[in-house]
Protein backbone atom coordinates (compact mmCIF):
# COMPACT_ATOMS: atom_id res chain seq x y z
CA UNK A 1 0.00 0.00 0.00
CA UNK A 2 0.81 3.63 -0.18
CA UNK A 3 0.82 6.73 1.93
CA UNK A 4 -2.08 9.12 1.43
CA UNK A 5 -1.12 11.63 -0.92
CA UNK A 6 -0.90 15.58 1.09
CA UNK A 7 -3.95 16.30 -1.58
CA UNK A 8 -6.21 14.09 0.64
CA UNK A 9 -5.25 16.41 3.55
CA UNK A 10 -6.00 19.68 1.88
CA UNK A 11 -9.93 19.91 2.24
CA UNK A 12 -11.73 22.12 3.72
CA UNK A 13 -14.10 20.20 5.15
CA UNK A 14 -12.92 18.97 8.48
CA UNK A 15 -15.58 16.93 9.10
CA UNK A 16 -15.75 14.48 6.07
CA UNK A 17 -12.15 13.87 6.43
CA UNK A 18 -12.86 13.06 10.27
CA UNK A 19 -14.88 10.93 8.59
CA UNK A 20 -13.06 9.58 6.02
CA UNK A 21 -9.86 8.83 8.39
CA UNK A 22 -12.31 6.14 9.74
CA UNK A 23 -11.03 2.37 8.30
CA UNK A 24 -7.47 3.76 7.09
CA UNK A 25 -4.30 2.66 8.79
CA UNK A 26 -2.12 4.58 11.11
CA UNK A 27 1.59 3.63 11.50
CA UNK A 28 4.31 4.26 13.15
CA UNK A 29 8.36 3.43 12.23
CA UNK A 30 10.21 4.87 15.50
CA UNK A 31 13.77 3.79 16.18
CA UNK A 32 13.41 1.04 13.58
CA UNK A 33 10.19 -0.39 16.14
CA UNK A 34 7.39 -0.89 13.32
CA UNK A 35 3.59 -0.14 15.00
CA UNK A 36 0.25 0.61 13.96
CA UNK A 37 -3.24 -0.63 13.86
CA UNK A 38 -6.87 0.68 11.66
CA UNK A 39 -8.35 4.31 12.75
CA UNK A 40 -11.25 3.33 14.77
CA UNK A 41 -12.07 6.84 15.96
CA UNK A 42 -11.93 10.63 14.77
CA UNK A 43 -12.83 13.85 16.31
CA UNK A 44 -12.97 17.07 14.38
CA UNK A 45 -11.91 20.21 14.88
CA UNK A 46 -12.93 23.37 13.07
CA UNK A 47 -10.54 26.23 13.50
CA UNK A 48 -11.13 29.55 14.08
CA UNK A 49 -15.07 29.29 14.25
CA UNK A 50 -14.76 25.97 16.56
CA UNK A 51 -15.02 26.98 20.51
CA UNK A 52 -13.42 23.54 21.06
CA UNK A 53 -10.14 24.13 18.78
CA UNK A 54 -7.43 25.65 20.06
CA UNK A 55 -7.08 28.17 17.26
CA UNK A 56 -10.34 29.62 18.33
CA UNK A 57 -10.84 33.30 16.77
CA UNK A 58 -7.61 32.99 15.05
CA UNK A 59 -5.52 32.17 17.93
CA UNK A 60 -2.07 31.67 16.86
CA UNK A 61 0.79 30.94 19.45
CA UNK A 62 3.82 28.31 19.49
CA UNK A 63 1.75 25.86 20.58
CA UNK A 64 -0.63 26.39 17.61
CA UNK A 65 1.24 27.62 14.57
CA UNK A 66 1.61 24.24 13.46
CA UNK A 67 -2.26 24.11 13.06
CA UNK A 68 -1.83 27.17 10.53
CA UNK A 69 0.27 24.78 8.12
CA UNK A 70 -0.63 23.43 4.86
CA UNK A 71 -2.66 20.12 5.86
CA UNK A 72 -0.82 16.71 5.82
CA UNK A 73 1.62 17.36 9.17
CA UNK A 74 1.14 16.24 12.78
CA UNK A 75 -0.60 18.26 15.68
CA UNK A 76 0.81 16.54 18.59
CA UNK A 77 0.68 18.48 22.21
CA UNK A 78 0.58 17.38 26.22
CA UNK A 79 -3.13 16.97 27.33
CA UNK A 80 -3.53 17.76 31.24
CA UNK A 81 0.31 17.10 31.25
CA UNK A 82 0.19 13.43 30.90
CA UNK A 83 -1.02 12.18 27.41
CA UNK A 84 0.09 13.53 24.32
CA UNK A 85 -3.04 13.81 21.40
CA UNK A 86 -2.10 13.35 18.04
CA UNK A 87 -4.14 15.64 15.45
CA UNK A 88 -3.76 15.50 11.69
CA UNK A 89 -3.63 19.33 10.42
CA UNK A 90 -6.14 19.78 7.09
CA UNK A 91 -7.11 22.07 4.89
CA UNK A 92 -4.62 25.19 3.20
CA UNK A 93 -2.02 26.41 5.04
CA UNK A 94 -3.64 29.79 6.96
CA UNK A 95 -6.86 27.12 7.74
CA UNK A 96 -6.33 25.94 11.31
CA UNK A 97 -8.41 22.59 10.86
CA UNK A 98 -7.14 19.22 12.88
CA UNK A 99 -8.96 15.80 13.37
CA UNK A 100 -7.65 14.20 16.40
CA UNK A 101 -7.21 10.40 16.60
CA UNK A 102 -8.84 9.25 19.30
CA UNK A 103 -8.48 5.67 18.81
CA UNK A 104 -6.88 2.81 16.55
CA UNK A 105 -7.34 -1.28 16.51
CA UNK A 106 -3.98 -2.64 17.20
CA UNK A 107 -2.63 -5.21 13.92
CA UNK A 108 1.44 -4.21 13.30
CA UNK A 109 3.92 -4.58 16.07
CA UNK A 110 1.69 -5.69 19.13
CA UNK A 111 4.99 -6.53 21.01
CA UNK A 112 6.67 -2.97 20.90
CA UNK A 113 3.26 -1.70 22.04
CA UNK A 114 3.18 -4.08 25.34
CA UNK A 115 6.91 -2.98 25.69
CA UNK A 116 5.69 0.84 25.93
CA UNK A 117 2.31 0.32 27.58
CA UNK A 118 3.30 -2.01 30.17
CA UNK A 119 0.52 -3.93 29.24
CA UNK A 120 -0.01 -7.63 27.96
CA UNK A 121 -2.97 -8.19 26.23
CA UNK A 122 -3.61 -7.27 22.35
CA UNK A 123 -7.34 -5.77 22.10
CA UNK A 124 -9.06 -2.57 21.72
CA UNK A 125 -8.54 -2.02 25.12
CA UNK A 126 -4.46 -1.40 23.98
CA UNK A 127 -5.20 2.02 21.88
CA UNK A 128 -8.97 2.25 22.50
CA UNK A 129 -8.07 6.51 23.76
CA UNK A 130 -6.06 9.63 21.99
CA UNK A 131 -3.82 8.98 25.26
CA UNK A 132 -3.42 5.36 24.98
CA UNK A 133 -2.83 5.05 21.10
CA UNK A 134 0.01 7.51 21.39
CA UNK A 135 1.72 5.96 24.03
CA UNK A 136 1.69 2.84 22.39
CA UNK A 137 2.76 3.89 18.81
CA UNK A 138 6.02 5.79 20.44
CA UNK A 139 4.53 9.40 19.55
CA UNK A 140 5.46 12.53 21.57
CA UNK A 141 5.80 16.26 20.89
CA UNK A 142 9.14 15.33 19.11
CA UNK A 143 6.46 14.61 15.95
CA UNK A 144 4.84 17.58 16.58
CA UNK A 145 4.83 19.37 12.95
CA UNK A 146 6.52 16.20 10.85
CA UNK A 147 4.60 15.46 7.46
CA UNK A 148 2.80 12.22 7.46
CA UNK A 149 4.38 12.08 3.79
CA UNK A 150 7.42 11.25 6.41
CA UNK A 151 8.77 7.78 6.86
CA UNK A 152 8.34 7.97 11.07
CA UNK A 153 4.33 8.34 10.85
CA UNK A 154 1.83 7.98 7.80
CA UNK A 155 -1.78 6.84 6.86
CA UNK A 156 -2.33 4.41 4.10
CA UNK A 157 -5.64 3.59 2.85
CA UNK A 158 -5.67 -0.17 3.21
CA UNK A 159 -8.54 -0.83 0.53
CA UNK A 160 -11.04 -1.07 4.09
CA UNK A 161 -14.52 0.31 2.47
CA UNK A 162 -16.88 1.60 5.31
CA UNK A 163 -20.54 1.35 5.48
CA UNK A 164 -22.43 4.39 7.03
CA UNK A 165 -24.11 2.41 8.71
CA UNK A 166 -21.25 1.23 10.45
CA UNK A 167 -20.36 4.82 11.85
CA UNK A 168 -22.00 6.40 14.92
CA UNK A 169 -21.45 10.09 15.27
CA UNK A 170 -22.20 12.38 18.08
CA UNK A 171 -20.38 15.12 20.18
CA UNK A 172 -17.22 15.09 21.68
CA UNK A 173 -15.70 14.08 24.51
CA UNK A 174 -14.34 16.12 27.04
CA UNK A 175 -15.09 19.65 25.58
CA UNK A 176 -17.51 21.16 27.85
CA UNK A 177 -15.89 24.40 28.13
CA UNK A 178 -16.71 24.93 24.31
CA UNK A 179 -20.36 25.70 25.63
CA UNK A 180 -23.05 24.86 22.32
CA UNK A 181 -19.90 23.90 20.50
CA UNK A 182 -19.26 21.07 22.66
CA UNK A 183 -22.57 19.50 21.25
CA UNK A 184 -21.70 19.64 17.69
CA UNK A 185 -21.99 16.03 15.93
CA UNK A 186 -18.13 16.26 15.57
CA UNK A 187 -16.95 12.96 16.60
CA UNK A 188 -17.14 9.69 14.71
CA UNK A 189 -16.45 6.02 15.84
CA UNK A 190 -16.14 3.13 13.51
CA UNK A 191 -17.86 -0.26 14.72
CA UNK A 192 -14.71 -2.04 14.16
CA UNK A 193 -15.83 -5.76 14.67
CA UNK A 194 -17.34 -5.70 10.95
CA UNK A 195 -14.01 -4.95 9.81
CA UNK A 196 -11.59 -7.25 12.40
CA UNK A 197 -11.77 -10.27 14.07
CA UNK A 198 -11.45 -9.98 17.56
CA UNK A 199 -8.36 -10.90 19.26
CA UNK A 200 -9.43 -12.80 22.00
Amino acid sequence: MSKLPISYYLGEDVESIACFLLGKFLYTNINNQLTGGIITETEAYKGVSDKASHAYGGKLTKRTEVMFKQGGVCYVYLCYGVHYLLNVVTADEGVPHAVLIRGIYPLIGINHMFERTGKQKANYKLTNGPGKLTKALGVNITHNGISFQDNEMWIEDGGVVINKQDIEIGPRIGVGYAAEDSLLPYRYVLNYNQYIKKTP
